[in-house]
């Protein structure tokens, strides 16, 4: 009830909220340096660990062995790693030439990622059937929230309140299915990980600007995408050095 409670909470709250535009200057990025003949390099170019991790977490779980992840939630891991490998494509194309029309590029997987990861969650913690049967209604709804994004930018100023819902409900859900609900595997460190490079990963989001002007050599959103691709990293870890912690969660 407590978990519900938030997300209807938070859905009115952007109900009430109204339209929430994409911010002004969006697309300027601290560094636009162009190395080998590519721009903004080192935004681009930081993307590939996310390539690295997703196609080892999509062959660490494509088989059935693979002791960290429970059977029913297979799909969740495999579509979660599949939305990492996107988010390097879709982010690296996107960061060539920002604007509206490739951005929809970089919030689609991240879109997925964000919704695969939820279920993961709610069937680790809490029974492994719901997330399972979760998971592609989230999906959609994910998608969604891009598709409307472009639809009302494209029309009018624009509106990212279910873009902002999907992306940040799962993280103020995850702790407290973190906290409140034993989880079936061991290590749940692992997932702590991947929450708190979430929160460094906005943090140098934020200070894209004045981190490229102290160091001159790296900028914040460069930053950004390394932690937020340390983040899946863990997730890898849970799914491969992770077990099931006794006979009654194996069953669930």
């Amino acid at each position: 009830m407590l978990l519900a409670g938030i997300v209807v909470v938070g859905v009115l709250a952007v109900i009430a909220h109204g339209p929430i535009p994409q911010p002004a200057g969006y697309h300027f990025f601290a560094d636009q340096r162009r190395i080998l003949g590519i721009p903004n390099f080192w935004n681009v170019a930081s993307n590939l660990p996310f390539l690295v991790v997703g196609l080892a977490g999509l062959f660490a779980v494509r088989g059935r062995s693979t002791p960290g992840v429970l059977p029913a939630l297979r799909p969740a891991y495999l579509v979660f790693f599949l939305g990492t490998v996107l988010i390097s494509i879709g982010s690296g194309y996107y960061h060539l030439a920002p604007s509206d029309e490739s951005l929809v590029w970089d919030r689609l997987p991240m879109a997925v990622t964000f919704m695969a990861f939820l279920p993961i969650l709610l069937g680790e913690q809490i029974d492994p059937e719901i997330g399972a049967r979760l998971l592609l209604p989230l999906l959609t709804v994910g998608l969604l929230s891009v598709v409307y994004w472009r639809f009302t930018a494209h029309y009018g100023g624009g509106d990212l309140r279910p873009y902002v819902l999907v992306q940040f409900l799962p993280m103020v859900l995850a702790p407290l299915l973190l906290l409140l609900f034993p989880s079936a595997l061991t290590r749940t460190s692992l997932l702590w990980g991947v929450l708190v490079a979430y929160g460094l990963a906005k943090l140098f989001e934020v200070l894209d600007l004045p981190i490229f002007n102290v160091l001159h050599v790296v900028s914040g959103h460069s930053l950004k995408h390394l932690v937020a691709a340390l983040g899946t990293y863990f997730l890898l870890l849970s799914a491969t050095g992770r077990t099931v912690r006794s006979t009654n969660a194996q069953v669930l």
